[in-house]
């Protein structure tokens, strides 16, 4: 299949216009020695909310490659794709991140966990890993209940998988995303799930588990810091053995979904990273968004006038924009200033309020959190939103490029060797 980079780095423009901002981060660490492949990603949902296609990404980043002449690789990801969605990203897609969170939970049937254990026998006893302190808790009741919960999705994957070979058959890169359910997998329910992928011949080069904590999009992580490090020490160790016991590719990486603005994981990160020479791939959704946001409020006049608006329509929606996103979010409303105190803001009040710089104390999360979710408001503008992004070119440009270099990619990889 289609080999991805060690590092990539998962960009949003819901909007098709800032991809040379985005692509202007990736430079400045690659002139610094560092390469992390850029993948702009869009989902289904999101597409359906802004009326957009598929090929629009392609055209987007196909453009800013070409215009600023970006030599090293980049992709573009057929964003949490299931069987029913695939087909329209299958044209303009090389990365495919396979959605099964919908399966997770629908008990397979026990003739099926039979025969999985019988082909597994590594899985029915505590397992030393390498790199791993203490031998994983596997026992054939512990794995039976994990492959009870995940084998119908593996096999859901299995077949996503096989429908996109059949169409574009090895140029395709391929994640399995498990993280937008309830529960988080262990490193070792993430060993037994690597092992169903590969029985369903999936070759996927990353997967998305759902770690322990919250992931909110678009602040930082809450959650046992010290936990989260040791987690994700162990599952890097565990696919480093699944790649070589199943036959997995070598270069099987974890997937962070919702990473966007995990501050405090980034040196946790950087650190694993370093030690076992592993790779990584961080998906950060609608940062660009917030920052086009941020960037038409510093503008003042018109471009503040529609923030403030696209603000005001999202506080009096606050339940039905947030519904969809109740995994992955935690606002407080009672924190939201009402909408005629926002109108009275400057445009650096209104830009600092959501700008994620934690120790500012203008900076309100309950607010940022709103506005991520909120985009479709700014898709209802049409014209009006992109014509005030055209206008206001340069200032927003220098949010977008400024927060993924400055705010992401430098505090996790500027000291990687790539």
């Amino acid at each position: 299949m289609l080999t991805l980079p060690r590092f990539t780095f998962g960009v949003g423009d819901r909007f098709a216009h800032q991809a040379q901002a985005q692509l202007a981060a990736f430079e400045r660490l690659a002139e610094e020695g560092i390469v992390v492949s850029p993948v702009w990603n869009k989902s289904n949902r999101e597409h359906t909310f802004i009326g957009s296609e598929p090929a629009s990404v392609r055209a987007a980043a196909a453009a800013a490659v070409a215009a600023r002449k970006w030599p090293h690789p980049w992709f573009v990801d057929a964003d949490h794709i299931r069987l029913e969605t695939v087909d329209r990203f299958l044209d303009s897609s090389d990365f495919f991140t396979i959605d099964v969170a919908d399966s997770i939970g629908t008990p397979a049937a026990d003739a099926d966990i039979t025969a999985f254990l019988g082909n597994h026998p590594e899985l029915t006893a505590p397992l030393t890993i390498p790199g791993i302190a203490v031998p994983l808790p596997l026992s054939a009741e512990v794995s039976g209940t994990v492959a009870r919960r995940y084998l119908l999705a593996c096999r859901e994957a299995g077949e996503i998988f096989r429908h996109i070979r059949s169409r574009r058959g090895d140029a395709a890169a391929i994640e399995v995303s498990m993280d937008e359910t309830d529960v988080a997998q262990t490193p070792p329910e993430l060993l037994v799930i690597l092992a169903l992928l590969a029985d369903e011949g999936v070759p996927l080069q990353t997967i998305a588990p759902k770690f322990t904590g919250r992931f909110n999009k678009g602040v930082d992580y809450v959650g046992d810091l010290a936990g989260f490090e040791q987690e994700f020490s162990d599952d890097v160790e565990v696919l480093a053995y699944a790649a070589h016991r199943y036959g997995l590719p070598n270069n099987l990486k974890l997937s962070v979904h919702s990473g966007s603005d995990k501050f405090s994981l980034y040196p946790l990160i950087r650190r694993i990273v370093q030690r076992t020479g592993a790779g990584l791939h961080l998906k950060t959704a609608g940062t660009t968004w917030l920052e086009e946001m941020i960037g038409l409020a510093e503008a003042g006049g018109d471009g503040l006038a529609l923030a403030r608006e696209i603000y005001a329509y999202a506080f009096d929606h606050v339940e039905e924009f947030c519904a969809p996103y109740a995994t992955v979010i935690d606002i407080d409303k009672a924190q939201l200033p009402s909408p005629a105190t926002v109108a009275s803001w400057r445009g650096s009040q209104l830009a600092a309020a959501l700008r994620h710089v934690p120790s500012n104390p203008a900076f309100n999360p309950h607010m940022r959190q709103l506005v991520h979710v909120s985009f479709k408001v700014a898709a209802k503008q049409g014209s009006r939103y992109t014509d005030l992004l055209v206008a206001n070119r340069e200032v927003v440009a220098t949010q977008v490029t400024e927060n993924i270099y400055d705010r992401h990619l430098k505090p996790l990889f500027g000291s990687v060797a790539s």
